[in-house]
């Protein structure tokens, strides 16, 4: 028998090479198939995802799920309490987010303790307890970061992140765990894809609307929030229905009138002006059952605290809070069946006028951009402004003028610009003469006259620099 030589093996070789190219042997781990793998695009990995929101299911939902036996999940044997958080749990469970086999994930296993040994008095059930509580808020914190982004937020809709969130309101819990809940759907409900899910979601917007009567001030901006988004776009004909209720509403208003808590103030302001702006039928459903209850007393109240703490405290973090109830009662003044109700109210007028002469505007800016567009609704409204309008107030008119006019340049102004001036003022000069002949005999205070005085000069100068 011959021995091959060593060129002989060599030639032997680089045939094989192509051939084992060509056909590949298998691999050790083979490519999963493609109906088993994630269509997202994203840096976290979605069975991460999934792990935490298998880890966020409520306690009792994973035990039942553990024990896959009657009597686990049995309602009789643990009454009516628990009929609602059963229906969930079941829920979840035949959708197969407990059983999820395509991604063969199996979720962070909390330390849990049963008990069993009667001589430590239960103290590593409890210690299973908190563990397994803290480990739920830090996942529930993770999945509350990753909803803020679009591709996360459908991802976890896809895989029923939402009936694990209504498994966890429909239990008692924590108020920290709720708040973290409520926080998910907010950032959920940031994305139109996931807030139809939301809506669509059976009975989780009647249970985020019961989250309204918790005292947690944090919970209760959440849910402030939640229902704020809710009302945005299209399908918040659902959210209005849920809040149509007069307990709701009345709820809603009594928190905002009563609450020392300057976010939960904001949010619930926030809540009516999203009302106000939202679809016509939502407006039309809800406005009228508002004003019965007294939206618009409850505005100028907030607004007159607003504006006492402005002349006092000078917080800066009040200063969105006091724009957001001016943007609430503008809104209030464009709609023409309740408009009225805004022009016809004195202190409000009052409290405008103190805010356009406030000295230091320039930390209030927005908000006096706002009382001045009011101003201007308020008049549009008056049937005869000589009668009705006070000297305060037309006093007030004149500052605002005068403020804006100094703000002018004339000698700068183009040609174009400077025949815009002149035209404004020349289709009102009848009502400025008129004025001029009412002269403010009662006003002793003279920064009400100067006020006028400049916007006259103003006036005057302008038409004879225009010849």
């Amino acid at each position: 028998m011959s021995i091959p030589s060593e060129a002989t093996l060599e030639e032997e070789e680089d045939e094989e090479e192509p051939q084992q190219e060509r056909n590949p042997e298998p691999s050790h781990h083979p490519t999963a198939p493609s109906d088993e793998l994630f269509d997202i695009s994203t840096t976290v990995d979605p069975g991460y995802i999934i792990s935490l929101i298998r880890q966020l299911l409520p306690p009792d939902v994973r035990n039942c799920n553990k024990s896959r036996g009657v009597n686990a999940c049995d309602p009789s044997t643990q009454g009516s309490e628990a009929e609602g958080r059963e229906e969930s749990a079941v829920l979840v469970s035949q959708n197969g987010l407990l059983n999820y086999h395509n991604s063969e994930i199996e979720a962070m296993d909390t330390v849990e303790f049963t008990g069993q040994d009667e001589g430590d008095d239960g103290s590593l059930e409890k210690q299973g307890e908190t563990a397994g509580k803290d480990t739920r808020e830090d996942c529930g914190c993770i999945l509350w970061d990753l909803a803020a982004s679009k591709t996360h937020a459908e991802f976890m809709v896809e895989n029923l992140a939402l009936d694990v969130l209504l498994a966890n309101l429909m239990v008692p819990q924590s108020v920290r765990v709720t708040e973290i809940t409520l926080g998910i759907i907010g950032n959920l409900a940031c994305h139109e894809v996931s807030r139809k899910h939301i809506a669509s979601t059976n009975g989780l917007i009647e249970v985020i609307v019961d989250q309204l009567f918790l005292d947690d001030a944090p919970c209760l901006c959440e849910a402030y929030r939640v229902l704020t988004l809710g009302l945005q776009g299209c399908g918040c004909n659902a959210w209005a229905e849920a809040l149509g209720p007069e307990n709701i509403l009345s709820r809603v208003l009594w928190v905002a009138e009563n609450t020392l808590n300057p976010q939960l103030i904001e949010k619930s302001v926030g809540l009516l002006l999203a009302i106000l702006q939202s679809e016509q039928e939502v407006v039309a459903s809800l406005l009228p059952r508002l004003m019965q209850l007294g939206l618009p007393g409850l505005l100028v109240n907030l607004l007159t605290s607003e504006m006492s703490k402005l002349a006092g405290e000078r917080v800066p973090e009040r200063y969105s809070i006091l724009g957001l109830i001016l943007q609430t009662i503008e809104a209030l003044s464009v709609i023409d069946d309740y408009s009225q109700e805004v022009s016809s109210n004195a202190e409000l007028f009052r409290l405008l006028i103190d805010l356009v002469k406030f000295p230091d505007k320039i930390e209030v800016a927005n908000s006096c951009v706002t009382a001045a567009i009011l101003i201007a609704n308020i008049l549009t409204d008056v049937v005869d402004p000589a009668l009705e309008i006070s000297q305060e107030a037309r006093s007030a008119i004149w500052s605002v003028i005068a403020r804006l006019l100094v703000q002018v340049q004339v000698t700068l102004m183009s040609s174009s610009s400077l025949h815009q001036y002149v035209s404004v003022f020349l289709s009102k000069s009848e009502v400025i003469e008129d004025e001029l002949l009412d002269p403010l005999d009662s006003c002793k205070d003279a920064a009400k006259l100067s006020a006028r005085t400049t916007a006259v000069s103003f006036y005057t100068s302008l038409l004879n620099y225009s010849k």
